[in-house]
């Protein structure tokens, strides 16, 4: 009797320790779901711009931008530059003051005033929704200003650092890019102006969710 009731105890641990051994590990799962990368959010006059960036193509690039979001940099100053069928561009600190005629001439890279970035070309194509980064005629003089892409622009592939893209607020690109400008530099007639900026830690599967949803929109609507 003895020995009957020592046997069903063992089978018991036995299915026990079983069971435990086929659940998942709680802490692999959580590390899954605990992965997250930044999303900067551009309050604009317009709506909001949220990014995504490409630190595995351009990680200098990418630490400039959210070191100039996280200081505030980028706050208040304007879209300086659009042109319908290739892109918005600012970042410009100078565009801060009262002074039109100094906008696209001014900014630093994170390293400190009167520094700038090596290039980090790749690959990446400069399609609709691309942030890339300005730079002067030297391919090493990216400072803090960027620009986001309206619509392809092929001739700018391999010559601008690409280091993220927009994964919703298309529809604030495309009203940026329309407002009325003067054609003899391109700069809006009316201020669109960076209100505010968000720098955020999104897990991969909200931003891949962003994502979709926007190319769902890019793919039925004409813009």
């Amino acid at each position: 009797m003895i020995r009957r009731i020592l046997l069903a105890i063992a089978t018991l641990m036995l299915l026990s320790v079983g069971a435990v051994a086929a659940q998942p590990s709680s802490d692999a799962a959580g590390d899954a779901s605990a992965e997250t990368e930044t999303v900067v959010v551009l309050k604009t006059v317009q709506g909001d711009i949220y990014l995504r960036f490409f630190p595995e193509l351009a990680p200098e690039h990418v630490k400039n931008f959210i070191f100039h979001a996280k200081e505030g940099n980028y706050t208040d100053t304007y879209f300086h530059r659009v042109i319908p069928g290739m892109m918005i561009q600012g970042g410009d600190f100078n565009s801060k003051d009262d002074n039109p005629a100094n906008d696209g001439m001014g900014g630093w890279s994170y390293k400190g005033p009167g520094t700038h970035l090596p290039a980090e070309f790749s690959d990446r194509k400069h399609v609709r929704g691309i942030l890339s980064m300005a730079r002067g005629g030297d391919p090493n003089s990216a400072g803090s200003q960027f620009f986001i892409m309206h619509a392809p622009y092929p001739s700018l592939n391999g010559k601008y650092t690409v280091f993220g893209e927009v994964i919703k607020g298309l529809d604030v690109v495309d009203k940026i890019v329309t407002t009325d400008r003067d054609r003899r530099n391109n700069r809006p007639d009316e201020n669109q102006a960076v209100t505010e900026v968000e720098v955020l830690e999104w897990s991969k599967r909200k931003v891949d969710v962003f994502l979709l949803e926007q190319k769902t929109i890019e793919t039925t609507s004409p813009h």
